[in-house]
């Protein structure tokens, strides 16, 4: 996912982006980056030491100063506890600033994550878009908290360790870095081919992530249709694919390291033959040649650690590019932010001459033109992918259209601000999607101010209070996850008293009552009947026995709106309408139960045989 032809961020392009969409991870850095330079300066010190005592101290003149030996150990010992306090320091800082910073980051993704339309969502598997805001994120942060002081600590100590080294000897030193330089070489080579090993590791991660929760949710379907061997294989080819993508990315990193191994053997060797030439030729002394090689194993040492973590970093910055891309994918359905302000009351609804096509596809819908007056009630019908769902999406801008306009009491909705359009339109899809929580929790996605005894009320309002009663725990009851622990028409119930409580002036209902037994239907039906009274409503029905009760019907057929009338109208036309309908009374006299579109079998009201599919 990410901007459509937007060019690829690389390496510290992604890391300067990174720090510029979380301003707080940077908060402090100078200080931070002092404390880490002062961490650094504590391995210096004893081998400087070391010289001093060999040459000043035990090879002194008049014999062995004790004296100097102990004055310069103790001048380490502080420098060193010194440093080990600045590397405290500067650790709990990174520790600090890099959590509050990815926290910021990790609420920014899933913020814009909930701004983008549905159909920009519907684009990659939620697995997979889960994991950018939480693996990917996680991944960054371990770098920045491990390797991050790491890399920081080790470029300190190369620095510290070259200066010094070349104060003793800048024949040696140059010798030492002359070892390095294939190293440096192999890194640039290789830094493409590991970022690309990198980027599609983490790819895999998300759909590997995708592939286990798919059968998680639906373990249900798997036992029914005894699927479990196939799902494991499917679950065991994302697992083993992810791990192939990780060992050819960690086997990049060997040999990067390995290198590094062997260019530090190399400057071991280098430096004791030429700094004992350099010794017999009276260039250095014995104790600077001792000290050498205590800096060279100082240098040796941090280049190895920063080799590794530069590969790894790979790791990082290609889960920092996947959030990234998240940020920079543009909300295609875009909140105006305070917007226009609509009249109270019930709403009337406008599509002037609308079209829509999804990305790359023809239209699905074509040069719709109707109003619908405010309190109507109006009935959407046609064969599934006839776009009547697409006509409900665009009513409640989970999408936009490619051309005219949908409006609300003559504004345009795109002009109306999100806290306004979803506090006076409210949507019930045929699956009332409930989360693990009380039931209560769960009214409050409807009105967060909700009292117990106004969501009580509603209960009584709607007629329903006798299956409300019958909870054991009452508003306690927990729902369990996606609403489990309650049938599938109690669960329309919970949707129906929701969207009471939320009191909208224009209801779009996906045949909320379309698949649930025939005691809770008439439950839901009188529930209904009192939500819908002096409110407009659109009820995209997959039954003909929803749009017989509805005061006006709109027929549409392959995108287009070809029928718009009441239902007896309708009927005595002989067009569309009264075929649909006709077909749906001759399969309720044969006795045949038709399958909804979505949900479970519908015993209660059969419906034709034209919407048994997937809906559009």
């Amino acid at each position: 996912m990410g901007a459509p032809d937007a060019p690829r961020v690389r390496g510290f392009g992604v890391i300067r982006r990174g720090f510029a969409l979380t301003p707080s991870l940077a908060r402090g850095l100078p200080l931070t980056l002092l404390l880490a330079a002062l961490s650094t300066v504590g391995g210096a010190v004893v081998p400087v030491v070391v010289q001093i005592a060999i040459d000043r101290g035990f090879g002194a003149d008049g014999g062995p100063d004790e004296g100097l030996v102990l004055r310069w150990s103790a001048v380490a010992a502080g420098i060193v506890l010194l440093t080990a306090v600045c590397s405290w320091a500067m650790k709990v800082r990174l520790f600090v600033a890099s959590e509050r910073g990815l926290t910021d980051l990790r609420i920014k993704a899933f913020r814009h994550v909930h701004d983008l339309s549905v159909l920009t969502q519907d684009r990659e598997r939620r697995g997979a878009l889960v994991s950018r805001v939480t693996s990917d994120i996680d991944q960054v942060s371990l770098f920045l908290q491990f390797n991050g002081i790491m890399i920081v600590t080790s470029l300190g100590q190369v620095a510290v360790a070259t200066v010094i080294m070349a104060i003793y000897s800048w024949q040696l030193t140059l010798v030492v870095w002359a070892c390095f330089v294939p190293l440096v070489v192999t890194l640039v080579a290789l830094q493409g081919r590991m970022a690309r090993a990198y980027d599609h590791a983490r790819a895999t991660v998300g759909t590997m992530l995708a592939v286990i929760a798919e059968p998680v949710v639906g373990a249900s379907v798997v036992r029914a249709y005894g699927v479990e061997r196939r799902t494991q294989h499917r679950i065991d080819h994302a697992i083993d694919v992810n791990l192939r993508a990780n060992i050819r990315a960690q086997r990049l990193v060997a040999g990067t390291f390995a290198s590094a191994g062997v260019a530090g053997g190399l400057a071991n060797a280098s430096v004791i033959v030429v700094g004992v030439m350099l010794g017999v030729a009276g260039d250095l002394t014995l104790g600077g040649v001792i000290a050498f090689a205590f800096l060279v194993s100082l240098f040796i040492g941090p280049v190895q650690t920063a080799t590794q973590v530069i590969t790894e970093a790979q790791n990082a910055i290609s889960s920092w590019r996947r959030v990234i891309e998240i940020l920079d994918t543009p909300a295609d359905v875009r909140d105006p932010g305070e917007g226009v302000v609509l009249p109270q009351g019930a709403l009337e609804v406008g599509f002037d001459h609308v079209r829509f096509a999804y990305p790359g596809g023809p239209d699905v819908l074509h040069d719709v033109d109707v109003v619908i007056p405010a309190r109507q009630r109006v009935a959407v019908v046609g064969e599934t992918g006839s776009g009547k769902s697409t006509f409900a999406k665009l009513l409640t801008r989970l999408s936009d259209p490619t051309a005219g306009a949908v409006t609300l009491d003559g504004e345009d909705l795109r002009t109306i601000g999100f806290s306004t359009l979803r506090s006076r339109v409210v949507m019930v899809p045929q699956e009332g999607f409930l989360f693990d929580a009380t039931l209560a929790e769960n009214l409050r996605y409807g009105d967060l101010t909700a009292s117990p005894e106004r969501m009580r009320q509603a209960f009584s309002d709607l007629g329903i209070d006798d299956w409300f009663t019958s909870l054991p725990d009452g508003l306690e009851t927990q729902v369990g996850q996606r609403g489990e622990s309650l049938s599938a028409g109690e669960r329309q119930l919970v949707a129906l008293v929701r969207a009471y409580l939320a009191d909208p002036d224009l209801l779009v209902l996906d045949e909320a009552t379309s698949a649930v037994d025939p005691q809770t239907e008439m439950r839901a039906s009188r529930a209904l009947e009192r939500l819908l009274a002096g409110r407009t409503s659109v009820v995209v029905a997959h039954r003909l026995s929803t749009a017989e009760a509805a005061e006006r019907v709109l027929v549409f057929d392959a995108g287009v709106l070809v029928e718009d009338g009441s239902h007896d109208a309708l009927v005595s036309q002989g067009g569309v309408y009264a075929r649909l309908h006709a077909s749906w009374v001759a399969q309720a006299h044969l006795g045949i139960e038709a399958v909804p579109s979505a949900g479970g079998i519908d015993d209660s009201a059969p419906g034709p045989a034209w919407d048994n599919g997937p809906r559009d």
